[in-house]
């Protein structure tokens, strides 16, 4: 028979699948699938790191929103204790303080033990460790309110020191920052890439299946139905490859999680992930889809509006 009765054959033949197949359908042998999951993988990646970062800085700042800490400097142990305790009078009876509570010397020997080398037995308070006093507040610690908190205690305690604790996380909550508009530049970069991929990607199919395509629109075939092949095999090739690197990228999250677990950090303890955010991760692999299917039909019906 001749080969253009049988692509016109074909080409007529939709019943039960829809769409002619005079294109090759996708194989996930094929690079693509491979190139989409390396790209879902990191992504997967920077977004969850984002979104933990974002939620150990929103706990840690809504911990110390309130907290204030009182510091007395002082190398005598008997001026410090004296300073300290006149200091915690001051503040149980100032406006707007919630609870104030001296840090246990313990404590504080417990903290400097890893720095100082010290063994149980050594004389520590004879260090000049500043006696500390925990304050929390009704509200956020302004700084009108550590300017008043400061001038009710320095009379009574001169080598008082008051100062917001989250004034001593800034630079964290800056790096944060910092830190979470890095992992959203390397989405964006993901992004762009995936889409560098696919195009080459269709344009290199268009270039391999160029006479067939000629045929087709000589036997009545249209561009939208030329592209909807290609957008199907892109399609396919996208969801193999975005659930590979669905689940690359969970268990790389899995085994960091195991291994920042370890530290025993508060702030890194508060870095989990809600449900919401494990919803925002699932649906990486469908955006990646839709992106992948809508630059190739998109780069399809360019190319096939120059070809013609």
């Amino acid at each position: 028979m001749n080969p253009l009765a049988i692509l016109l054959a074909r080409w007529r033949d939709r019943e039960g699948t829809g769409e002619a197949r005079l294109l090759p359908e996708g194989e996930l042998s094929g690079p693509m699938p491979w190139v989409i999951a390396i790209m879902i993988a990191l992504t997967v990646v920077a977004a969850a790191s984002g979104l933990a970062l974002r939620n150990a800085a929103h706990a840690a700042s809504a911990d110390l929103e309130g907290g204030v800490t009182v510091q007395i400097v002082s190398a005598a142990p008997r001026q410090r204790n004296a300073q300290a305790d006149a200091a915690l009078k001051a503040l149980a009876g100032a406006p707007g303080v919630a609870s104030a509570q001296r840090v246990a010397q313990d404590d504080l020997n417990t903290l400097v033990e890893p720095w100082l080398g010290t063994r149980p037995g050594d004389d520590v308070e004879a260090l000049p460790i500043p006696a500390l006093i925990d304050v929390r507040l009704s509200g956020s610690a302004t700084p009108d309110r550590i300017a008043a908190l400061r001038a009710r205690v320095v009379p009574v305690a001169p080598a008082a020191r008051v100062d917001a604790q989250a004034a001593w996380l800034t630079p964290v909550f800056r790096a944060i920052d910092t830190l979470q508009w890095l992992a959203g530049g390397l989405i964006a970069l993901l992004a762009f890439a995936t889409v560098a991929a696919v195009l080459l990607a269709s344009r290199n199919a268009l270039g391999n299946h160029r006479e067939t395509i000629e045929i087709v629109h000589m036997l009545g075939g249209t561009d939208q139905q030329i592209a909807r092949v290609f957008q199907r095999t892109m399609a396919i090739d996208a969801a193999a490859g975005g659930i590979a690197g669905l689940l690359a990228g969970s268990t790389i999250l899995l085994v960091l999680a195991r291994q920042f677990a370890g530290l025993g950090s508060g702030m890194v303890g508060q870095a989990g992930l809600g449900w919401l955010d494990w919803l925002t991760i699932v649906a990486i692999p469908v955006a990646g889809v839709l992106l992948a299917v809508v630059t190739a039909r998109l780069t399809v019906l360019a190319a096939l509006r120059r070809m013609l």
